[in-house]
């Protein structure tokens, strides 16, 4: 069975509706498809129309053992895997990752990363912050929301209309900028929200927008401060969304050609989760701006080698999938593609053959988004304990993204709840080698 939202998973800390059309899965209870539409009135442009798929791997991934490989440091430090050589003279990774050492000039590897917690939660990696920041306000707003706040949490496509942003983790968090910026979640109400009740003809939807409209004229007329002017236009793309069906036919797997979701290795997985790299790219083709997914458990405290034999091909194979069919419908330049956890993992190999939290080093994984790929920015040490060559704050990742976006992070702020003015990340170094 197919299962788009990630699971959570155990780390080691432990049609009768009232509303005709609604979006739903979304926390407090969901909202009205209008009233997230309604908010667009007051967004900003488009910036350089260039779009992100967040890739988060909950657990926190060991770094030894993906992208900074260490086969010359001691035995109890450089653990039982190998490096494997890229298409990019000098760039290597982890040989259980073969598909996507062949495409090395596709993507990027931040090998330096600082300024992270030991924290078993997914800000880190959706917004550069700690999930302690503002946390009586509700915390950061991650990416995918920031990007619905200042555009509008729909964006006008030639297919209609679409959300800005699309969570298929529910692990997300919109902190202070409000629930009207969460993102679409596509569990089971949510998708219903995107069709009409069977009972429901267009004749008689358009009597019902009839009806809808004459409501709305009826307020209209006892509204003395003229705030209603616009519900019709807000309703009659609410009713597009759902009439034009677009949204939901990116979400049908059943509409994909079956040798595309073989080559992501589509029911080969054994349930990682490979067809939410198809869904993410169905979606930013249906114009989606911003979409989050999590795959695999990466808090491998004991067994981590095999963890990682079990869990990395199947990475390898839909991360490869998603680049290439990306570039084939001439999406990858526009497309931001990021990957992170929450930390490394400790280069000292433990009893149990695992590695434990290690936030004094980590990698970021960048692709696609006309950045400049076929390398690997800033070094560890021998083994792999902290960053010795150009030390990489998360949040210069997340300035550069915004850069890529056209939000210029030095410039652009959100009010929190006390109206104070907070901008998108502290540490604004773009990593200059990407741009």
């Amino acid at each position: 069975m197919i299962n788009i939202l990630g699971q959570r998973q155990p780390f080691c800390d432990r049609i009768a509706r009232r509303d005709f059309l609604r979006i739903g899965g979304l926390a407090m209870g969901g909202l009205t498809l209008p009233s997230l539409l309604r908010a667009e009135q007051a967004a900003g442009g488009r910036a350089t129309g260039k779009s992100i798929i967040n890739i988060y791997l909950p657990g926190g991934p060991t770094h030894m053992d993906t992208f900074d490989m260490k086969p010359t440091a001691a035995k109890e430090f450089r653990g039982e895997l190998l490096p494997v050589a890229t298409n990019v003279p000098g760039m290597e990774i982890c040989e259980l990752m073969p598909k996507l050492a062949r495409m090395g000039d596709k993507f990027s590897v931040v090998r330096s990363i600082t300024g992270l917690r030991d924290e078993h939660a997914p800000q880190q990696s959706d917004s550069g912050w700690s999930e302690s920041s503002l946390r009586t306000m509700g915390g950061r707003p991650g990416i995918g929301s920031v990007m619905s706040k200042l555009w509008g949490p729909s964006q006008t496509t030639p297919h209609g209309t679409a959300p800005t942003f699309v969570d298929l983790t529910g692990w997300t968090k919109t902190g202070f900028v409000g629930q009207i910026n969460a993102g679409f979640r596509p569990d089971g109400e949510g998708r219903q929200n995107l069709s009409l009740n069977g009972q429901v003809n267009l004749n008689r939807l358009d009597d019902r927008r009839g009806l809808l409209t004459g409501l709305d004229r009826l307020r209209r007329d006892v509204d003395s401060h003229g705030m209603l002017n616009a519900i019709d236009s807000f309703t009659e793309r609410a009713v597009g969304i759902v009439t034009s069906g677009e949204l939901a036919k990116s979400l049908d797997l059943r509409n994909e050609d079956p040798r595309i979701l073989a080559r992501y290795g589509v029911g080969q997985d054994k349930g990682f989760g490979n067809e939410r790299f198809v869904l993410a790219r169905r979606l930013i083709q249906a114009g989606v701006r911003c979409v989050s997914l999590s795959v695999g458990g990466w808090d491998t405290h004991g067994d981590n080698f095999n963890q990682m034999r079990r869990q990395l091909p199947p990475l390898d194979q839909a991360l490869t999938g998603l680049i290439e069919d990306l570039d084939a419908h001439g999406l990858l330049d526009q497309t931001i593609i990021m990957m992170s956890g929450e930390f490394g993992r400790t280069p000292r190999v433990n009893g149990t053959a695992g590695r434990d939290h290690w936030s004094r080093a980590s990698f970021f994984f960048l692709a696609g988004g006309g950045m400049r790929h076929g390398q690997m920015i800033g070094a560890t040490n021998r083994n792999g304990e902290e960053p010795i060559e150009r030390p990489v704050h998360i949040q210069n990742v997340f300035h550069t993204v915004y850069h890529q976006l056209g939000i210029d992070a030095n410039a652009v702020t959100l009010s929190d709840p006390n109206g104070r003015p907070q901008y998108l990340v502290d540490d604004r170094k773009l990593i200059t080698e990407l741009i």
